[in-house]
């Protein structure tokens, strides 16, 4: 567990970062920060590590004053991640990943298997271990980091937008990864974002800061959606704030159509209902959709090529959100739903989407 007690920070010019802070971020949790610039995010979580020291108020680390720790040991419990990974160039993977259990005294061999180890959990290839930081992409690059924030297995992290600065997709995947990092850890962790569908997404709970470090709101997600404590909290939410609650509405078991398929492979069929055709593969795992009147001249058996992407995919029992995306997003109108395993359920429409939205706003009222 963190609490900030009325915690305040006042730069000898008069400026003032973070204004009487106090919030409590428990332990084995996500507990984000999100605001605009300026707002004191970054200057909170380096507090707590004290690379920057509270001019007022207290930070407790469980039931401890980290004023009254050396700072070495203090940050030597804590994981650190930054935006561009902050790797030591001159060392290769395997050593950047060891860097804290070196500095804890650890062998050099058993460091060394902690980091191969940590290589495995955040998918990265451990033939990699002998490159340099250079020789790897910007989001391997912060996986490198992740890992060596986590080597010498702290309870504490701390993450200062470490996914900004790759590009959507490539984030995208960092954030599914580290998610599921944290449902096998069950780290304390405080994460630092200018993102509010990052905050969303990653956070167990959602710190609101206004400009001169104060807090806004502090609540789940969901709350954070449906309940804004005000214009401020509202609007740096967004206007699609109703959308985006839906990802925390359970869509329940789907009532869905059979949809006709052909398999990746096969001969194109000469006919459908409609004229669409959705593709699987043997696993019975959708690949896309094949519009029969506008088959390539010369094309006779269905190839990835030809198919129509775009259509997210959503899972039985999932969310509302993502039931009602897969619809609008389906080149037919139709959206795909799949079972736990990825195979096909059948489809559902987006009027079928908006009926059991509007059955529960009823039930509600």
């Amino acid at each position: 567990m963190i609490r900030f007690d009325s915690v305040t920070k006042t730069y000898p010019d008069g400026t003032v970062a973070v204004d009487s802070l106090s919030l409590e971020a428990p332990s084995g949790k996500i507990t984000v920060f999100v605001g605009p610039s300026g707002c004191g995010k970054t200057t909170s979580l380096r507090m707590i590590n004290r690379m920057i020291d509270p001019t007022a108020g207290t930070i407790w680390l469980d039931d401890k004053d980290t004023s009254q720790l050396p700072a070495t040991e203090l940050r030597r419990q804590i994981g650190y991640v930054i935006q561009h990974a902050g790797l030591f160039p001159h060392r290769t993977i395997l050593d950047n990943i060891a860097t804290v259990p070196y500095l804890l005294g650890w062998d050099k061999k058993k460091a060394r298997s902690r980091a191969l180890e940590l290589m495995e959990r955040v998918g990265l290839p451990t033939h990699f271990a002998k490159r340099y930081p250079v020789q790897l992409s910007g989001g391997q690059q912060q996986r490198v980091g992740v890992a060596r924030a986590l080597a010498a297995d702290p309870p504490v992290m701390l993450m200062d937008e470490p996914f900004s600065a790759v590009d959507p997709v490539v984030r995208d995947q960092l954030q599914e990864e580290f998610l599921r990092l944290q449902s096998e850890l069950g780290k304390t962790i405080v994460f630092v974002t200018h993102d509010i569908d990052e905050a969303i997404k990653l956070g167990d709970q959602v710190a609101v800061l206004r400009v001169g470090g104060h807090l806004a709101q502090l609540a789940s997600p969901a709350e954070l959606l449906n309940e804004p404590v005000d214009a401020f909290v509202a609007g740096f939410v967004g206007r699609d704030r109703g959308y985006r609650a839906l990802g925390f509405s359970t869509a329940g078991t789907l009532s869905t159509r059979d949809e006709e398929t052909v398999r990746l492979g096969a001969d194109i069929p000469s006919g459908s209902s409609d004229g669409w055709l959705l593709v699987v593969d043997d696993q019975a795992e959708p690949q896309g959709w094949l519009r029969l009147d506008s088959i390539p001249a010369g094309s006779s058996t269905v190839t990835d090529a030809i198919l129509h992407r775009g259509g997210t995919l959503a899972r039985q029992g999932g969310s509302l959100r993502s039931a009602l995306d897969a619809a609008l997003s389906s080149p037919t109108g139709r959206g795909v739903v799949v079972d736990g395993d990825g195979r096909l359920v059948g489809s559902v429409t987006a009027s079928q989407v908006l009926e059991l939205i509007e059955g529960r706003e009823q039930v509600r009222t």
